[in-house]
């Protein structure tokens, strides 16, 4: 049986060799030799250039198309953030973004921009809290005339806050991040903001829609004015200062509050504020509040920057948590006394036209 199957399988092998044989004859294969080897490369590569062009041309279009689409996008965005912020003088939370993404100028001063941003950040931080906490209707009449004489304000603040900045880098005033937290500890501990830091992220979100870092730029930006305001007015400092040493040479408090102080409401009772004073009381600074509960009983404080001026205390009597205090204050002079020149020198340039208050509109009219 194996010989009858070998008899038959040997001459089917070869009938197969020769099929292939005949199939690919060895005249029909190229013979590629050193001479002709830049030929057969230049065959195979235009073979291969008739795939690669259409794909190259291909890629090319859609560069283009990205490049045409992301353009168009642009400038679809810089239009409607341009009229949103100069013409309809959006606060949206989008365009708020947009302008902290890009310094989207409102003004100028002298060779320096003021940013759009500083402006949206006090706009936005009055309405929240007068919509959320006084429930004001700024569709209203009313509600839009607030809205409008508080913009005007926010503008001059931010232009106020651009000479501030100029005059604190000549005078090489600042304020540091220890101060900052200083101040805020210092809130803090008043319960003005929460005893936890858990509740402080809530009373920020729920008054101002803040975060704690703009809580912290707007205590750098108050504690900056302070320093700056303290250095310009030299006159009200060294009246506190001259104040302070005939105190600490044995003068009488309650005299020298009567001749020098500028608050009109004590003064004639030698500083005596009138009634008792609990750390709560939130009608005071916290900077009084904290200098006065630092005293002893007939101690008398140093020179406290209470943000609108200077003040000294003297803690007269302290019962039950009830501190009986008087006080010799030195008001500050206006701030713009001290802008005005140097507004002079670099005149601010406003992009945006703040609304006429209604009734000077209306006296006008009449």
């Amino acid at each position: 049986m194996k010989k009858y199957l070998k008899k038959f399988s040997k001459p089917s092998i070869k009938r197969r060799k020769n099929k292939k044989q005949e199939a690919i004859p060895n005249s029909a294969m190229p013979r590629i030799t050193n001479d002709t080897v830049a030929e057969h490369r230049e065959e195979v590569l235009s073979s291969a250039r008739k795939y690669i062009y259409p794909l190259q041309h291909s890629k090319h279009k859609i560069v283009l198309f990205t490049v045409s689409i992301v353009l168009a996008t642009l400038v679809a965005f810089f239009t409607y953030c341009t009229l949103a912020l100069y013409r309809f003088h959006s606060t949206s939370t989008f365009i708020y973004k947009a302008t902290q993404v890009i310094p989207f100028p409102i003004a100028r001063t002298g060779g320096s921009f003021i940013a759009y941003e500083n402006y949206l950040f006090e706009v936005r931080r009055y309405r929240h809290y007068y919509e959320t906490q006084q429930k004001l209707d700024f569709n209203s009449e009313s509600g839009q005339q607030q809205l409008d004489e508080y913009k005007s304000r926010a503008l001059e603040k931010v232009v106020n806050d651009a000479y501030i900045k100029k005059i604190a880098k000549q005078k090489k005033i600042s304020v540091s991040d220890r101060e900052v937290e200083d101040q805020i500890t210092l809130l803090r501990n008043q319960d003005r903001l929460g005893s936890s830091e858990e509740v402080l992220e809530d009373v920020l979100k729920e008054y101002f829609d803040w975060s704690r870092s703009d809580l912290k730029r707007s205590v750098r930006e108050q504690l900056l004015q302070q320093k700056v305001l303290a250095a310009l007015d030299t006159d009200t400092q060294g009246r506190a200062e001259a104040a302070l040493a005939q105190i600490n040479n044995g003068g009488d408090f309650a005299a020298i509050a009567k001749a020098s102080s500028d608050d009109l409401t004590t003064k004639d009772n030698g500083g005596d504020f009138g009634f008792a004073i609990e750390k709560s009381n939130r009608d005071l600074t916290p900077q009084t509040i904290d200098a006065i509960f630092r005293l002893q009983p007939g101690q008398v404080s140093g020179i406290i920057n209470t943000g609108n001026g200077l003040e000294i205390f003297k803690l007269n009597e302290l019962q039950e948590g009830k501190a009986k205090t008087s006080h010799i204050v030195f008001n500050f002079k206006d701030l713009n006394e001290f802008l005005n020149n140097l507004k002079a020198d670099q005149p601010t340039r406003t992009y945006i036209k703040m609304p006429e208050p209604q009734g000077d509109a209306q006296a006008q009219a009449q």
